[in-house]
């Protein structure tokens, strides 16, 4: 049986009982190490489960994924994932190598940062599409995911922007020479995010276009939802741009612009710290 077992947000506790009485069962259990991290290592991990864990880079699921299912069929193999186990789309592609290979597998839920965002007050249901904010290159300043704001804007939908993430990446030198030199851990912050989405903005009304958001338009910072040290801050993008939120990992949300009164006053209990510059009360948005 191969087992995909999500393991919460936080630390090694956030297993389930469920899901940590099979890891202690199993002949081998594997952590998927790039999608999201916990907020704890790869040691402390080991310790509470009392197993030893094999990292999976993206290379390894993705391009060798073979090596996971070996002999799956025959004993029992577990897919370790921060979150939930289908919080990324490439975990749907090894349940279906596992499929077609003819391995059972067995799916042991847990809670993800798309459900978990409920906690800045934000009513769930009234949540358009998800999207993604990578880092910017030199060569590389992606728009396109911005045209899905709009439109969860237009519905009166709040968008999550889920962050980058760079975990064992190499430089595009040495991705040409084929060495295996890997570039150190990146992971995008609040701030950085609506760095880029203000340059998006700037962009659209230079082409003449009128921007879905403005430097005005209220949004939720989040980081290291799950934690014990999670912070939640309400402002304006324009103030997303200079918030402290502390270590990763952060979660950007940008309102729909038409909210329920209950969202209002939850939000009014995550103000911009104090010492955030322009920090302002929410009351009134």
């Amino acid at each position: 049986m191969l087992y995909l077992i999500g393991l919460g947000l936080g630390d090694a506790k956030d297993i389930t009982v469920k899901g940590l009485e099979v890891v202690k069962r199993c002949s081998r259990v594997y952590l998927e190490a790039y999608t999201s991290v916990l907020t704890v290592g790869k040691e402390a991990l080991e310790e509470f489960y009392g197993r030893k864990l094999i990292l999976a880079d993206r290379e390894e699921v993705e391009q060798k994924a073979d090596n996971i299912l070996k002999d799956a069929d025959l004993s029992d193999v577990a897919f370790l994932v921060v979150g939930d186990p289908f919080g990324a789309t490439t975990h749907s592609d090894l349940v279906l190598r596992a499929a077609k290979r003819g391995i059972p597998y067995r799916v042991i839920h847990n809670a993800s940062i798309m459900n978990a965002v409920g906690c800045c007050g934000l009513q769930l249901y009234k949540f358009g599409e998800t999207v993604s904010i990578v880092f910017w290159t030199d060569t590389w300043r992606p728009e396109s995911f911005f045209d899905k704001v709009k439109k969860n804007r237009e519905s009166g939908m709040h968008t999550l922007c889920l962050l980058d993430i760079k975990v064992k990446e190499q430089s595009l030198e040495n991705l040409i020479k084929g060495r295996k030199i890997y570039e150190p851990p990146q992971y995008m912050s609040v701030n950085q995010a609506a760095q880029q989405l203000l340059e998006i903005v700037q962009n659209q009304r230079i082409r003449g276009e009128e921007p879905a958001i403005t430097e005005e338009t209220l949004c939720v910072g989040l980081a290291r939802v799950g934690a014990e040290d999670q912070k939640i801050a309400a402002g304006t993008l324009q103030q997303m741009c200079t918030v402290d939120l502390g270590g990763p990992l952060h979660s950007l949300i940008i309102t729909g612009g038409s909210m329920h009164p209950l969202e209002i006053e939850m939000l009014s209990l995550f103000p911009m710290p104090e010492d955030s510059s322009e920090s302002q009360s929410i009351d009134g948005l």
